[in-house]
């Protein structure tokens, strides 16, 4: 009885070993199969037996270089994708400061029209007052009497005086009176009236 039951327990380990054998063989095939390990020489009768196909020997070695040479020629394409990249942000960065000095210059140009757009306006302004100014003494010396307004007159600059006569010439004119400008000069001393008059005549009309 003790015999039988040995040899039932020698009959199980040997299944056992015979198991384990078995799937250490199917674990090699398949990791062969996949790449992870070589064991063409150990395998290549069993798969002569089994009739299963074999790889060559150089297959992983091929297959591996050419996933290496994919992978070279993606970093290649990314190595000049970002080259492109950086010479068109180069371009844009560029443009950018070249629109940014344009409108530098735009502003301060507009700067200087405005700036000489209100000195013209100034100077209109300016002119316009004088202009109102030199009316209002024309009419008031045409008013008094005319020695009164002479003395008026002498104690004067030159080209105040010239202005005065030019405008009471001018509201004569436009009112179709006789202008008393001759008559003025007649009563300054003859040394002034003849300065005032090579002066009227060499020099433009600044109070037109």
């Amino acid at each position: 009885m003790a015999q039988y039951g040995r040899q039932k327990i020698l009959g199980r380990i040997v299944v056992l070993l015979v198991l384990i054998v078995i799937l250490a063989l199917g674990g090699i095939v398949w990791f062969d199969y996949l790449g992870v390990i070589d064991a063409k020489a150990f395998l290549q009768p069993l798969y002569r037996v089994l009739r299963l196909p074999t790889r060559s020997p150089g297959a992983t070695g091929e297959a591996l270089s050419l996933d290496a040479e994919r992978l070279a020629l993606r970093l290649e394409e990314l190595e000049l994708r970002s080259i492109e990249l950086d010479k068109k942000e180069e371009a844009l960065n560029k443009r950018q400061a070249e629109i940014e000095q344009m409108a530098a210059e735009l502003e301060d140009r507009q700067k200087a029209l405005d700036e000489r757009e209100k000195t013209f306006n100034l100077t209109v302004q300016q002119f316009e007052n004088r202009r109102v100014n030199v009316e209002q003494n024309s009419r008031y010396l045409v008013g008094m009497p005319p020695d009164k307004a002479v003395k008026i007159l002498i104690a004067m600059d030159d080209q105040d005086i010239i202005d005065v006569f030019r405008m009471t010439e001018e509201i004569a004119q436009r009112e179709g009176k006789q202008s008393l400008v001759a008559y003025w000069l007649s009563l300054m001393p003859p040394e002034r009236a003849a300065e005032l008059q090579r002066k009227m005549a060499g020099k433009p009309r600044s109070v037109p």
